[in-house]
C-alpha cells in the first residue's frame, strides 16, 4: 500500500493560516481532486473542520485525540495507526493501492517517515501562516516529476506541481 502526502506549500513551508489555506488556487484544487478521488483520505481534525464538509467520493478518516469531537460524514479515530488500518481496508475495497494523507502539520509530521510518495504543489509565494509542512530532505526524497503552472483566472499565484519518491 502506497502512502502519499498531498500538500500545497509556500516557499516558506506555510500550508495554513487561521484554519484556512493562505491562498486561493482553483487550478490546484482541481489537481487535488484528481489525485484523491475514490481513495481514502486521512487528515487531522482541524483540517477536516477547515473543509466544512467531507470530501465527496472519498472515505474521510479524521484523527483526533478526542472521540467526543464530531466529524459528520467521516470516520473518527484517535491514532494514525488506526487511521491507516482503516484506510488500507478501504483502499482494498475501492481497488486502489493508495492512501492519501492531506494534513495538517501534526499528521504530516507523523506520516512523513511512513510515506512512499509526496505530491507537493509549490506555491510561488511566501504568505504569513501558522501551520507549516515539514522540510523535504533531498537525501530522503527524489523529485520524479515537475510541471509549472502560471496563475489561472481564479488563482492567487503561479505554482509548480512536483512528485517526490522516497530514495
Amino acid at each position: 500500500m502506497t502512502i502519499v502526502l498531498v500538500a500545497a506549500v509556500g516557499k516558506n513551508n506555510v500550508i495554513g493560516r487561521g484554519g484556512h489555506l493562505p491562498w486561493r488556487l482553483r487550478s490546484d484544487l482541481q489537481h487535488f481532486k484528481r489525485l484523491t478521488l475514490n481513495k481514502p483520505v486521512v487528515m487531522g481534525r482541524k483540517t477536516f473542520e477547515s473543509l466544512g464538509k467531507p470530501l465527496k467520493d472519498r472515505t474521510n478518516i479524521v484523527v483526533s485525540r478526542n472521540l467526543a469531537h464530531r466529524a459528520p460524514g467521516a470516520i473518527l479515530t484517535t491514532s494514525i495507526d488506526a487511521a491507516l488500518a482503516i484506510a488500507r481496508d478501504d483502499a482494498k475495497k475501492r481497488g486502489t493501492d493508495e492512501i492519501m494523507v492531506i494534513g495538517g502539520h501534526n499528521i504530516f509530521d507523523v506520516t512523513l517517515p511512513l510515506a512512499n510518495r509526496l505530491e507537493i504543489t509549490h506555491v510561488h509565494a511566501s504568505p504569513e501562516g501558522d501551520v507549516f509542512f515539514p522540510p523535504i530532505d533531498p537525501s530522503m526524497w527524489c523529485e520524479t516529476y515537475r510541471r509549472e503552472h502560471p496563475a489561472g483566472p481564479q488563482d492567487d499565484f503561479a505554482f509548480t506541481v512536483a512528485t517526490y519518491q522516497r530514495r
